[in-house]
């Protein structure tokens, strides 16, 4: 699905400057488990990044975070692919050499960058997800290993329904639905609220659709992000950039940790990702040591599907699904009686094309 984007006033101004060549830009989602938290590296702008401000042709983005995704340029002189052009940006940023990697998606959206708007270059980012182990980071703290829902606190279930979804996200977006400007504009954005977050399902919300909460989020200007972007696009078409809602701002800063340009976009569009493969690629065994117990692997996949799962039905879906076998050895190391551990069966990916774990949430009530 393509990232929608609020396409900004300025494309249509004749003050908008010509646009430069575009700019291609790899980013990573280095995500890992540690402790039962998903954990995602961020760090802070690398000066051997993109291009400096002046290389892009105007100002830095007003109020954008200085917290980024890892990130490098493709330099087809040095990369022989993309991806060992990612690689080898993350090694030289944190030290770390990724393990399962993959490509998530190109985001080239016009106006993605802000800073195209004062007539810097496109940027055509190349996004890849990793999957690894999280290990210190080198460096003199430019990257460091962040909670995941710490940028998307809403998709948090794992110890019940989150209170910013209920306190703070359905009353805004429900206020956002009523001020459409007609009434089938305010029955589709009422609907895309429900659907998004579930609302009336009583399954609860699908939890793959995480662009698409964090876009109706942004469409909303609920997300600090949002208010960036509109004010940046005012100024540039020679217009005050409109006042900022004190109520807004109270909302936004109760949604997460912003990123910078469109990081959180990308980030919301890995966790989706993530929770889809888990029911048809073993990608959670990337995120686990060689050996490890039921419950570890359980918790792995909790985290990352952001909800608990019924201990004694997901323990009866791994017995039918053949991916795991017991070591005949034992962890001493917890409390209690020591707990069997158990390895990945790579056969199984000979003896099947799709290999993944169910999801046997647990219901309201169990």
């Amino acid at each position: 699905m393509t990232p929608a984007r609020a396409t900004p006033a300025a494309a249509d101004s004749d003050s908008a400057p010509p646009p430069q060549a575009a700019v291609i830009g790899l980013t990573a989602v280095v995500a890992a488990v540690t402790d039962e938290a998903p954990r995602v590296l961020v760090a802070r702008r690398m000066a051997h990044g993109l291009a400096t401000e002046a290389q892009r042709g105007g100002p830095g983005i007003p109020h954008d975070s200085p917290e980024t995704l890892p990130y490098g340029p493709f330099e087809p002189e040095r990369h022989r692919t993309l991806e060992l052009g990612l690689r080898q940006w993350v090694e030289d940023q944190t030290g770390l050499s990724l393990r399962y990697v993959e490509q998530l998606y190109t985001f080239g959206n016009q106006y993605r960058d802000p800073r195209e708007l004062y007539g810097g270059p496109r940027l055509v980012s190349v996004a890849y997800l990793a999957l690894t182990h999280e290990t210190a980071v080198a460096g003199s703290g430019e990257a460091e290993w962040r909670d995941w829902y710490s940028f998307l606190p809403w998709e948090d279930w794992r110890e019940g329904r989150p209170a910013v979804v209920d306190h703070v996200i359905v009353p805004h977006l429900r206020a956002w639905a009523d001020a459409a400007p007609d009434e089938r504009q305010r029955r589709d954005r009422a609907d895309r609220v429900d659907i998004c977050f579930g609302l009336h399902a009583t399954a609860g919300q699908d939890r793959s659709r995480t662009l698409d909460r964090y876009e109706l989020l942004y469409e909303a200007q609920l997300v600090p992000e949002a208010m960036r972007d509109a004010a940046a696009a005012a100024r540039t078409a020679g217009r005050e950039a409109p006042p900022v809602d004190p109520m807004r701002l109270t909302v936004a800063a109760q949604l997460g940790t912003p990123l910078s340009v469109d990081n959180r976009r990308i980030l919301a569009s890995a966790l989706g990702r993530l929770r889809g493969k888990i029911a048809w690629r073993p990608v959670v065994f990337d995120l686990l040591p060689p050996e490890f117990t039921l419950l570890q692997l359980q918790r792995v996949v909790e985290a990352l599907a952001g909800a608990r799962l019924h201990k004694q039905n997901f323990r009866r879906t791994l017995q039918q699904s053949e991916m795991v076998e017991a070591t005949g050895r034992t962890d001493d190391t917890g409390r209690g009686r020591p707990a069997e551990l158990y390895r990945f069966r790579r056969d199984v990916l000979r003896e099947r094309h799709s290999v993944g774990i169910g999801l046997p949430l647990v219901r309201t009530g169990d």
